[in-house]
């Protein structure tokens, strides 16, 4: 049995016919064809699949596609504007907030909602806001750099 579902991503809307049980981070790659969100765990531990979804950062291998029915969803891939990187984006790319690249998309996502809720966080708050995601290759410094120049730069076009 499929349900069909309107989802919109990243300002575009994506009608299909899903399985109940489809994950959100399997919609989005295989059906909306947006590879930037990564599968990691699937068990919720390490963040890679994390997704703005109405505007709050959610693991998306925790949630099945039909309940974004209606709702809006933003990857890693809607955060850039006119060919222009996101100021979290740049920034990680600035600080090397990123070596493998694997937890960046998650990492990026988090921090998005991160700064929305707290511009000017410090060095403790982004790493309190980050718990959720897991890192196997930066050892943190460089992400928690990048996050705090990302508030900069936010802050700065306010």
């Amino acid at each position: 049995m499929q349900k069909r579902i309107r989802v919109t991503v990243n300002g575009s809307t994506v009608e299909a016919n899903v399985e109940p049980r489809l994950l959100l981070v399997h919609f989005l790659r295989e059906v909306a064809g947006l590879t930037g969100t990564h599968v990691g765990c699937e068990t919720s531990v390490c963040g890679a699949c994390t997704v703005l979804l109405e505007g709050r950062a959610v693991k998306s291998c925790t949630i099945f596609a039909v309940q974004t029915d209606g709702r809006k969803v933003e990857t890693v891939e809607g955060l850039a504007t006119n060919g222009n990187l996101h100021p979290v984006q740049e920034a990680f790319w600035n600080e090397h907030g990123l070596q493998c690249g694997y937890c960046t998309p998650g990492m990026i996502m988090t921090s998005c909602q991160l700064l929305s809720d707290h511009p000017n966080p410090s060095r403790e708050e982004i790493r309190h806001g980050l718990e959720g995601n897991l890192c196997r290759c930066t050892g943190y410094m460089h992400i928690v750099n990048a996050v705090q120049a990302a508030a900069k730069k936010l802050s700065a076009r306010a």
